[in-house]
């Protein structure tokens, strides 16, 4: 689980970082010291969670979950006042903790964290290499792994493209990736995951499948040329 330290007070954020070493399995992958900054690194950077302080300058730590919208990272918010904890659980964060923290306490609201993150990736669920349940709405439905051509970033949702329809599901890409086989499929954009298998043809940068077109980054083009084998 890759986490976000987010806290203008510099002891703060190496208290958060010393707990988060003690961890297992919990990666800071970066520190912000005030939420505009933050808002920046999430624009191009995926995490799990936020270690949250509330009272920064500019904007505050509530006014920036407000800002990240519902398909947002877990939230721990880490404040030193308590009167903030009603407006706070109103935005369904994970957990509320008053400083200073304890590693008990730090460990029990990243125990929770992790609880809510394993929730969310029910949401897609395979068995074998051969089929992928999704969740259409209030249906479990099950799709043929080979029939699935690429999936697609739209917003807060994906679409998973199969033949001439696509299923819109409430997740992030990088879930859906981590759920399909990485013998079968490749991430060739921050928008697009696509079936190797299902690749017509490639050019000028961009991959054809059957009527689509799909662009492909250029940090991922070498490692596509590789697993497509190319002569």
């Amino acid at each position: 689980m890759k986490c976000l330290i987010i806290d203008d007070n510099k002891i703060a954020r190496t208290t958060m970082k010393q707990l988060a070493g003690q961890v297992k399995d919990l990666q800071v992958a970066g520190e912000c010291t005030n939420a505009m900054e933050a808002h920046r690194f999430l624009q191009d950077e995926q995490v799990d969670l936020l270690l949250l302080d509330i009272e920064m300058p500019e904007m505050s730590g509530l006014e920036l979950t407000k800002n990240l919208g519902t398909k947002r990272p877990i939230i721990i918010f880490t404040t030193s006042k308590k009167e903030y904890a009603v407006e706070a659980f109103e935005l369904n964060v994970a957990d509320y903790i008053l400083k200073p923290v304890t590693p008990a306490r730090f460990l029990q609201a990243i125990e929770k964290a992790k609880e809510i993150l394993e929730s969310n990736k029910e949401e897609i669920k395979y068995t074998d290499d051969e089929f992928l349940f999704i969740r259409d709405s209030n249906v479990i439905r099950r799709l043929k792994m080979n029939d699935l051509l690429y999936a697609e970033a739209m917003g807060d949702y994906v679409k998973l493209h199969v033949d001439k329809k696509f299923y819109a599901i409430h997740t992030t890409l990088k879930a859906v990736e981590e759920r399909l086989p990485a013998a079968k499929f490749i991430r060739v954009h921050r928008s697009y995951v696509v079936a190797v298998n299902k690749i017509d043809s490639l050019r000028d940068g961009t991959i054809i499948i059957g009527d689509k077109s799909i662009p492909v980054a250029d940090a991922y083009r070498a490692v596509l040329n590789k697993r497509m084998n190319i002569l």
